[in-house]
């Protein structure tokens, strides 16, 4: 069995390549990273370290590489042949990854070759394997997206790794958290199932997205603008701040709520995730800055994302998510110069003050009940 990873980065390597590894895939990675590739090229193994005492490590050996640039040929050839693709290239890349694996299904096309090949974006988004199919699509004519639905698969899924910040000049090796959680979209596999152990076939992705996005999304959020706005500097020293620790158990409360009113999660199933994610955000060895975690806060206070999406359904749902009002007020003071989404926004608010600008961004308009309450949480301008 030949999987391909789209993406030889941190995630791409410390989380699903090491995955499809242990479950016996013939692994290749595809990446424009001069470096990686011919480290990967020369050395043909990485090590993954398990971020917590005694860091158990594990070397994933057999791999190889090729540089997407450099050596289309080829890797449209290998996509050509392989069983699995997954990409792990960030939301904003799906789109210049997707023309050379519309070669690969071309070229299957063109040889009549309908082996299964099952296609899954592992990107921090919702529904990232149906955006890498949009744009793989507009690559073809209708026959051959008639002939490649017959043999494609393109399965949503959920993943759910920390990979803290890496130090520098550590080479190829990972440092990554122990825990993992993969999900996918079942119904929209071709062929067999693939057998990879780690992974959680679901008929309905959206709880589990969802789950993971209100929770584990929002708690980092909150940790992050929380701790900006009392001063912390890193992660660990937020949740080790009374308040801090305190605005970021509230907020996932409050989102815990709306996924059991949305999806029917058990209260003690939720409260045992929740505990889960606590623990895993109290690991030293996890601990980032918090103006890393932070950074983008234009595209966390979007419509459809963790902070403002939650809060609106909730109010939708009669409930009144003050916590997380407060953390949208604490993102919004997010004043940070070396992140350039957080300069534009304070320019924002410089121009058209708080509501103005969070009503720009969160798409909602300015007297909506989400922003009359997060109000109450700024300061006067």
């Amino acid at each position: 069995m030949i999987a391909v990873q789209i993406g030889a980065g941190n995630i791409g390597r410390g989380f699903i390549g090491q995955v499809l590894s242990d479950a016996g895939y013939e692994l290749y990675f595809a990446d424009v990273n001069d470096t990686l590739i011919d480290q990967l090229k020369e050395k043909g193994e990485y090590v993954v370290e398990l971020a917590e005492d005694g860091a158990s490590a594990q070397t994933i050996s057999g791999v190889k590489a090729f540089h997407s640039a450099k050596e289309e040929e080829a890797l449209v050839q290998k996509l050509a042949e392989a069983d699995l693709i997954t990409t792990a290239v960030g939301p904003a890349v799906l789109k210049h990854v997707a023309p050379v694996i519309a070669k690969a299904l071309k070229q299957k096309v063109a040889e009549g070759n309908a082996s299964p090949v099952n296609i899954i974006a592992c990107e921090n988004m919702v529904a990232g394997t149906a955006e890498l199919k949009k744009y793989v699509w507009e690559q073809l004519t209708e026959n051959e997206k008639s002939e490649a639905s017959n043999f494609a698969g393109f399965a949503n899924a959920a993943v759910d790794r920390i990979v803290p910040n890496q130090p520098e000049g550590q080479g190829l090796k990972v440092v990554v958290e122990p825990f993992l959680e993969w999900a996918v979209e079942a119904p929209s596999l071709k062929g067999k199932t693939p057998d990879i152990p780690a992974v959680t076939y679901v008929d309905d992705l959206t709880p589990y997205i969802e789950r993971k996005l209100f929770t584990v999304n929002t708690g980092h959020a909150a940790l992050a603008y929380v701790g900006f706005l009392y001063g912390c500097e890193t992660t660990k020293e937020a949740m080790d701040h009374p308040e801090v620790s305190g605005a970021f158990e509230a907020a996932i409360r409050e989102t815990g709520r709306l996924l059991q009113i949305k999806h029917g999660f058990g209260e003690k199933e939720q409260n045992e995730y929740q505990a889960k994610i606590k623990g895993r955000f109290s690991n030293e060895y996890l601990s980032d800055p918090v103006t890393r975690v932070g950074r983008g806060p234009i595209r966390k206070l979007g419509p459809k994302d963790r902070l403002v999406r939650p809060a609106v359904e909730l109010q939708e749902a009669g409930e009144r998510p003050e916590a997380l009002a407060f953390v949208i007020a604490a993102a919004l003071q997010f004043n940070v110069t070396e992140d350039g989404e957080a300069v534009e926004l304070q320019n924002t608010i410089d121009r058209e003050g708080y509501k103005g600008a969070l009503s720009h961004y969160a798409e909602l308009p300015v007297h909506h009940p989400l922003i009359e309450l997060v109000a109450g949480y700024l300061p006067e301008q």
